[in-house]
């Protein structure tokens, strides 16, 4: 028997009509490249987010299921592209401006993007490999100055394009379960791997996501977004706040410890999400200029482990709190969170600040098992290793354009690739990754990929690259080479210029040490445990 509930489609459009409806005069604050002050409300928002949908429906003729990219840092313009584009029927395809050119050239063109919005000072960035994306109809530019000039063809300045464009033109109607946004991961080896959002999958995240047990966000809120908005749709965090009523500050490219440090002040923020990274940089920055208090009451860390101590520093020199969060671009992501319950008031506080280090529980619709090498479910002992595996109702069924099962088990749990524990109250720790990938400020770097690439270097015959600690990145990735001829000279910079070609600056490895021989294993392949073991001792 059926139940005789209303089917109400959870959409995109559905978030914009209620955060304007209910909280019309919420701001949305953005610091623009040029360092301009701009806000507006959330009713702005959906009056413009409405012209822009228009323009892209009547002046495009965008179509239910085309991808539209952008390529944007983050403010009030990037925000009207996430509701306007799914709001149009089509995919908001964000893209991340931190990779190379080659990497940005394949992802365009697998996803095929007809239209790419892209800020006026990232344009150098698409202006080599435009002549390389045959689907990109024309470029839509943000934020251009009067004398803005660019060798992109069919350029159209993003105000001129909604100018003319009404503000009541109905939504297209769409499926809860059509695709909305999609992201990339570079996350695994080989090429990146699309994952491909519902509407249904969005709002069920900005819903679990914003639970007072999880990242908790409400109307008392003023929150500041560092995460940048093509890095996993900002964490899901813009949805959930206009959901939620949040105010918003978005910095674009103004990442500076101090100029953050600023914002949060001038703009009385409470709430703040971005990577360690970011953290121990404005730590560093608050301590130098002897700030004794910020109006900061809590700061969300994802991407990456922030370190224990840095935690129990915010906490202790400023009062501020450090929410550990975990997920991946193919859990929308958040999937987990570190905050403390009630029963953990009696903890001393360095147990706190151990647990609150740790990666949290799963939310709600969400399921974290896992798995050990034998193909036994783990016990949640706190003790029983294996690979951490999930699924739920904003986790990946598969990959975009690919039929690749090599990432899903049997019964359908996505393998995410970590490796950890979860104790009896079901708190997950990473403890490990597997594959041997290098996370790096919370940006993952395949080795093998870098193997692959220092090797078809004419003097190089062999190349291993493992990870080790790094006091700011949390990992960086350590290159050993092997030469053809002992007579060869290569020197590290030529092949950092020649890694350049393929790869961003980020990924390519800051060390390299020549050997005349890699360690391997029984049957053959590179021993990078042995050789993360020889680093530590020293003998490498």
């Amino acid at each position: 028997m059926l139940g005789l509930m209303m089917d109400y489609p959870l959409t995109i459009p559905s978030i914009l009509e209620h955060g304007a409806r209910i909280f019309p005069g919420k701001e949305i604050i953005s610091y623009l490249p040029d360092k301009t002050r701009h806000q507006y409300t959330f009713l702005d928002l959906y009056k413009r987010s409405k012209k822009l949908m228009h323009a892209l429906r009547y002046k495009f003729g965008v179509k239910k299921g085309d991808m539209v990219g952008t390529f944007a840092w983050n403010h009030y313009q990037h925000l009207e592209l996430y509701f306007a584009i799914p709001g149009a029927g089509a995919v908001c395809h964000t893209i991340n401006i931190r990779l190379s050119s080659s990497q940005t050239e394949f992802i365009i063109n697998n996803a095929e993007d007809r239209y790419v919005f892209v800020d006026a000072t990232l344009v150098s960035l698409l202006e080599p490999i435009a002549s390389l994306l045959p689907t990109v109809e024309a470029y839509i530019i943000l934020n251009a100055a009067k004398d803005f000039s660019t060798s992109l063809s069919n350029c159209i300045h993003y105000e001129d394009l909604i100018s003319d464009c009404p503000d009541d033109s109905a939504w297209v109607e769409v499926s809860e379960h059509d695709a909305s946004a999609m992201c990339f991961t570079s996350g695994t080896t080989g090429l990146p791997k699309g994952v491909l959002y519902s509407h249904r999958s969005v709002c069920l995240h900005s819903i679990m996501a914003s639970l007072p047990n999880y990242v908790c966000i409400s109307s008392s809120n003023k929150m500041l977004l560092i995460v940048p908005q093509f890095h996993v749709m900002a964490w899901g965090f813009p949805f959930a706040a206009v959901l939620c009523g949040a105010a918003l500050v978005l910095p674009s490219s103004l990442l500076q410890p101090e100029a953050l440090i600023k914002m949060i002040i001038d703009e009385k923020v409470d709430k703040a999400a971005g990577v360690p990274t970011i953290w121990q940089g404005i730590y560093a920055c608050l301590k130098k200029n002897g700030h004794s208090s910020l109006p900061l009451k809590e700061l969300l860390v994802g991407g990456a482990s922030m370190p224990a101590s840095l935690i129990e520093n915010y906490q202790k020199d400023f009062g501020i709190k450090a929410l550990h969060a975990w997920g991946m671009t193919e859990t929308s992501p958040v999937a987990s969170v570190s905050r403390l319950q009630p029963e953990h008031d009696a903890l001393s506080e360095y147990e706190k600040i151990n647990r609150r280090a740790l990666q949290g529980q799963q939310l709600p619709f969400v399921e974290l098992r896992i798995v050990m090498e034998d193909g036994v479910v783990a016990a949640w002992d706190g003790k029983s290793v294996g690979e951490i595996q999930v699924r739920g109702a904003w986790v990946i069924g598969d990959y975009f354009k690919t039929n690749n099962r090599e990432s899903f088990s049997e019964d359908g749990w996505f393998k995410t690739g970590d490796v950890g524990v979860i104790d009896k109250e079901g708190y997950l720790q990473i403890t490990d990754r597997a594959k041997d990938l290098i996370k790096s400020g919370g940006e993952w770097i395949s080795s093998v990929a870098l193997e692959v690439t220092i090797m078809a270097h004419a003097k190089v015959k062999e190349a291993a690259v493992i990870a080790i600690p790094d006091e700011i990145w949390t990992e960086r990735p350590l290159a050993v080479v092997v030469l053809n001829e002992e007579k060869d000279l290569l020197s590290p910079e030529e092949i950092k210029n020649f890694l350049a070609t393929s790869f961003a600056k980020y990924q390519i490895p800051d060390k390299f040490i020549f050997r005349q021989e890699i360690p391997k294993t029984s049957v053959g392949k590179f021993d990078k445990k042995r050789m993360r073991q020889l680093y530590t001792e020293g003998k490498l």
